[in-house]
């Protein structure tokens, strides 16, 4: 069993899976993914879903992941063509994230809403001074985090002009502004209240001002005193204060004329704003307030409501004094402008009437989608497929190289290709440091690789990779999935295809569907198969029940497939003996690498060179071969041993206490570039298994270098060995004397060896033939399917 380098060193996979990714530009379907803070309400609904239902409505398809969930938010970015990281900060699992990004050949975009990401401007608002010294120091720590993270992706995105000039100043070159705006969830809302409007108390004139954290108090602070004067000039005015904010103890002599409400959801604040007759928006007048949006005039606006506002930045920009709002800097200005609202219902509603004519002109969601969306975005380029495409799903692939399914994958690639078809392969991953167990996509064999963590060994049923299946299948728009060996990889993966129509093959490598044992062994170890319906331990009632509950999820997927594929007759067989009805089977068989070379003349004198590369497992043989070999009283031969952990870094197999006359060597596993160098020092290869085998790669691999080869029969190992012509076959029984006397009749005409060839070498597949046959299946099915 051959295995690569990479995966016996973390520090080499960890180098492997961090090298540059193809871009996602026509790999994939065109994608935007939103990474964004989502513990803010209001800057959840002006920063994610509206730009998400902007992006939407250009044609794009959205995901949006919070930024605490990196593991989704790594599988995701595997998915995408663009990428905006909203209100992150620079942590490390960021970073990890953003860099991610960059490997991927995508180009993160960070943004933000407020002036948060330069500490030394943060640190003049004055609303900080409200907070405790260790929230401030937090608040400080953040920006440079924010910061940290807006260096890190290296373009920005604003709500306003000010923000943006701001991330210029610090060096970010490329920066775009999309403004908060309006949206169809405001004006649905806005327009159901104004249709059942409640009833109003002429008396009462009620003033609402919206808090969205303590961090407001000094801004309120703007409009005290004015708004004092005013209440007190006019016993009618009342002021409603939502959400948290602490206020002058001069307000206590108003009484009731001062209520409050606890923080509300987005829809039962527009309520309580709706019931007011003035809104207002007081702000210091500073660089980060200069910066902020001018939302507070848009949602009221919306409601028909006249607002006053500080002359910020924003707000001068949409209000013309005494024409669609007020703007008050000062004391009097305030009391003025309250005043003047309390008297004059009339004016209240021209305000309020071309504030809104104001705000739907230049905020409406498809003014906005126009005027900002569309030419920042614009809309995904068309999706052109040059082939049709084939999923294979294996539990491993390179760099991951290990075990017979895998190689045949890896193999059928260039030559399905080559007759029209475009492939990827879904694939288990190791856990890596400084990445979260998201999937990752990498490319290898000129091929695309989504990778995943398989997470509960041994799992029959792994709903975390079927998700990641549908979502791969949206991504790259797979037209045939084709199974293989997908042990701990899970049946859901088949109930995802049947689900979403698309048609799936599976190659029965081992015994999986049948039974968790994938080589159908009793739990001692000894070959088992001859129940009537399905493997068993007999008297074992809770394994039968088990094996009869795993039954009903395996079968109907099995049987759902459009194909089935078994690499031999004899395993063919096996499942027919088990239920599954033998024209569902067609047999494909494996490829495998040929010799690139003619085989080295064999050294003049030498003894009989065996070798054994099936690892030190009972199911192989192991146990057997020494047997065999400590009961010779002879020692005129060699013995090869494949160790497969010692590329790995520690061995598994150890002959120290063989008691033999011959000589043992161990060896690392090869690699499938290594083959010819490996069997030049073979003259036999013993493949003692103790179960019928699906097919027998090493066997083939054999055979075709004129290796003669000692199997045990029947089963998919043993249908390419003519018996004493090309091989040696003996029975499956945990008995070492057919071996022995096998393996003896070969030392006693050794001489042969020098200048055998394999008769039959012509009849042996090839990875051409099988994928030929694969091409013709995938036409027939793709054609029936369109």
């Amino acid at each position: 069993m051959a295995t690569d380098p990479l995966f016996a060193s973390t520090k080499a996979q960890q180098q492997f899976f961090a090298r540059p990714a193809p871009g996602s530009s026509g790999l994939l379907r065109p994608h935007y993914l939103l990474i964004a803070d989502l513990g803010l309400q209001q800057c959840t609904k002006y920063r994610v879903t509206q730009k998400a239902e902007l992006l939407r409505s250009l044609g794009w398809t959205v995901q949006v992941v919070d930024w605490n969930d990196s593991s989704e938010a790594l599988s995701w970015l595997q998915l995408t063509t663009h990428v905006l990281f909203y209100r992150v900060p620079g942590t490390a699992s960021v970073l990890a994230l953003i860099n991610e990004a960059k490997r991927l050949g995508l180009k993160p975009r960070w943004e933000i809403d407020d002036l948060l990401f330069n500490k030394t401007l943060y640190r003049l608002n004055n609303n900080l001074a409200t907070l405790f010294p260790s929230e401030r120091r937090g608040l400080y720590g953040l920006a440079n985090s924010y910061l940290r993270a807006l260096r890190a992706c290296g373009r920005g995105m604003a709500s306003t002009k000010a923000l943006a000039e701001e991330m210029r100043k610090i060096g970010i070159q490329d920066v775009v502004v999309l403004e908060n705006a309006l949206d169809e969830q405001t004006l649905n809302l806005a327009q159901t209240l104004l249709n059942s409007p409640t009833s109003r108390d002429p008396d009462k004139i009620w003033i609402c001002y919206g808090s969205g954290s303590r961090a407001h108090d000094k801004d309120f602070k703007v409009s005290e005193a004015g708004l004092i004067a005013a209440m007190q000039a006019d016993a009618r005015l009342h002021l409603l204060i939502v959400g948290p904010l602490q206020i002058s103890k001069s307000f206590n002599q108003f009484g009731s004329r001062v209520q409050r409400r606890n923080e509300l959801s987005y829809a039962h604040y527009l309520a309580e704003l709706a019931k007011a007759d003035i809104a207002i928006a007081p702000l210091e007048n500073t660089l980060f307030n200069d910066c902020k949006s001018n939302i507070k005039f848009l949602e009221a606006a919306i409601l028909e409501l006249p607002s006053i506002c500080s002359p910020t930045n924003t707000y001068r920009q949409v209000i013309q004094p005494g024409e669609n709002g007020m703007l008050a800097a000062s004391t009097s200005a305030w009391q003025d402008a309250f005043l003047s609202l309390a008297r004059d219902p009339d004016l209240r509603k021209r305000l309020a009437s071309k504030a809104k004519e104001t705000a739907l002109a230049l905020y409406a969601p498809e003014r906005i989608l126009e005027q900002q969306a569309a030419p920042l975005f614009g809309k995904p380029p068309a999706f052109a497929l040059r082939a049709p495409r084939v999923l294979q799903v294996n539990l491993f692939f390179a760099p991951r190289s290990f075990g017979g399914a895998t190689i045949v994958v890896e193999a059928i690639l260039e030559p399905l290709a080559k007759a029209g078809f475009e492939n990827s392969v879904l694939t288990t991953r190791p856990v890596l440091e400084n990445l979260p167990d998201g999937a990752l996509r990498y490319h290898t064999l000129d091929t695309d690789a989504f990778s995943v963590v398989a997470g509960r060994k041994g799992a029959d049923d792994n709903l975390t990779i079927a998700r990641q299946l549908e979502r791969w299948i949206d991504a790259w728009n797979v037209d045939l999935v084709h199974f293989h060996a997908i042990q701990e990889m899970g049946v859901g993966m088949a109930r995802i295809c049947k689900q979403r129509g698309i048609p799936y093959v599976i190659s029965l490598h081992d015994c999986w569907w049948l039974s968790d044992n994938l080589f159908i062994t009793r739990d001692d170890g000894q070959y088992h198969l001859d129940h009537e319906d399905f493997p068993q331990t007999a008297g074992d009632f809770t394994r039968t029940h088990y094996l009869k509950e795993r039954r009903k999820l395996m079968r109907p997927a099995l049987l759902d497939a459009t194909a089935i594929l078994s690499p031999s007759e004899a395993h063919k067989s096996l499942y027919v003996r088990n239920g599954v009805p033998a024209d569902r089977i067609l047999i494909n068989r494996n490829g495998f690498t040929w010799p690139s070379r003619p085989r080295t003349k064999r050294p003049s004198g030498a003894k009989v060179r065996f070798a054994f590369v099936g690892g030190n497992g009972f199911i192989k043989g192991y146990r057997l071969i020494r047997r065999a070999f400590e009961q010779m009283k002879r020692s005129d031969w060699e013995l090869v041993l494949v160790d497969n952990t010692l590329n790995l870094g520690f061995p598994s197999i150890d002959t120290s206490e063989w008691m033999v006359r011959g000589s043992i060597r161990t060896v690392p596993a090869y690699t499938q570039s290594g083959l010819d160098d490996f069997y030049d020092q073979v003259d036999v290869l013993l493949f003692p298994s103790q179960w019928r085998e699906s097919y027998g790669l090493t066997v083939r691999e054999a055979l075709s270098r004129d290796v003669w080869v000692i199997s045990t029969a029947p089963g998919g190992q043993a249908e390419e060995i003519v018996d004493g012509v090309n091989g040696s076959l003996i029975p499956i029984i945990d008995d070492p004397a057919p071996l022995q006397a096998a393996i003896e009749a070969l030392l006693d005409q050794k001489e042969r060896f020098d200048t055998y060839v394999n008769p039959h070498k012509d009849s042996l597949p090839t990875y051409d033939e099988q994928a030929q046959e694969l091409a013709a299946l995938y036409r027939d099915i793709l054609d029936r399917r369109f």
